[in-house]
């Protein structure tokens, strides 16, 4: 494993506020700058209103293979989560700062998670923190912990974990799993092509009581809905937010006792 100091944060550039029609968040640019692997853009979102008003935790939010940070899903969500008075971390992968579709190795995807949660834990002092992401950056967050413990991360959640390939169900990138001993949360549609859920369920079963899968009927890989559903993709994501909050009330209770 690849021992990195501690990222430092280089630029703070803009501090601006989010959200469609209600002022629900405001957002902060930094820069981390990594030894050995370079600098990455990222965006922390708090939750608007009294700067003397604590979140009730915050969330270490990795994108996913195919677009950054700021695409629509992972702003949505960010805005979402500050409205629910929940602060996150963004931030890209090296790969994707340099406009590459090929993904970083594991090592540098791992060490950038690690940089990621060390600066979420300076910005966000004395919160529950969790980690985990969109789909690839959920999983990349995943095997980070199972290689050493994410320090202070309390959970890891996933929007949409990447179980197999599109069409070809199978569990081995499951596996790692075993080795992770902190509460892990699983949000998956039940249209989901790269979770088929007649795999993951017995993948999640077989974790214990430490793992929860919340299902979202209808949903493919980014919670969109079907007509038929009788829903809008905005009411799916709002159960998605909904339940990824009470899991984290029921983990900071836990943590207190």
């Amino acid at each position: 494993m690849v021992k990195l100091p501690s990222p430092r944060v280089t630029k703070a550039t803009s501090f601006h506020q989010i959200g469609e029609h209600t002022l629900t968040a405001r957002e902060r640019e930094l820069k981390l700058d990594i030894e050995r692997v370079g600098t990455v853009s990222a965006l922390l979102t708090e939750p608007a209103g009294s700067q003397s008003t604590k979140p009730r935790a915050g969330f270490v939010f990795a994108h996913g293979a195919g677009a950054g940070m700021t695409q629509t899903f992972m702003q949505r969500t960010a805005a979402g989560l500050a409205k629910r008075n929940i602060a996150s971390l963004r931030y890209q992968f090296p790969y994707m700062e340099k406009g590459s579709r090929r993904p970083d190795s594991p090592t540098i995807a791992h060490a950038v998670v690690r940089a990621a949660v060390a600066e979420a834990a300076r910005q966000c002092p004395g919160l529950v923190l969790i980690a985990g992401g969109k789909s690839f950056g959920g999983r990349m967050t995943s095997q980070a912990q199972a290689l050493a413990p994410l320090p202070g991360v309390r959970g890891l959640a996933f929007f949409g974990f990447p179980l197999h390939p599109d069409g070809k169900p199978s569990t081995e990138r499951a596996n790692h799993l075993t080795k992770v001993d902190i509460p892990m949360l699983f949000l998956q549609g039940t249209r989901d092509r790269l979770a088929d859920l007649s795999y993951l369920e017995p993948v999640v079963k077989k974790l214990g009581p430490k793992a929860k899968l919340h299902e979202v009927a209808w949903g493919d890989h980014s919670f969109h809905v079907l007509a038929k559903s009788g829903r809008s993709n905005d009411e799916a994501m709002e159960e998605v937010l909904d339940a990824f909050a009470a899991w984290v009330d029921e983990l900071g209770s836990a943590t207190a006792l």
